[in-house]
């Protein structure tokens, strides 16, 4: 239980941190949004790889698939967060 937790930070951290080196603009996140982006990416980029791909095994942390998976479904998070937010603050 405390692995997977650690792995879940490790994961948001790596892939939070690449995902907003790769996505152009200011994102506005400390290291707990990073964190966050990267576990809500890595959920995303699991659901799609397995809706794609189709289903895996359950050791997928060490895969290198998981973790491109995971920055990718970091990358569309923070464009999607980053484009509902600013039009949110231009109707302001």
């Amino acid at each position: 239980m405390l692995g997977t937790i650690i792995g879940l930070i490790v994961i948001g951290i790596v892939a939070g941190y690449l995902a907003r080196l790769i996505v152009p603009g200011r994102s506005g996140l400390g290291i707990g949004g990073t964190i966050l982006l990267g576990v809500v990416g890595s959920f995303v980029g699991g659901f799609l790889g397995r809706l794609l791909f189709g289903g895996g095994s359950g050791d997928s942390f060490i895969q290198p698939a998981s973790w491109i998976g995971s920055i990718i479904g970091a990358i569309i998070v923070l464009a999607i967060y980053q484009a509902t937010r600013g039009r949110s603050h231009s109707r302001a």
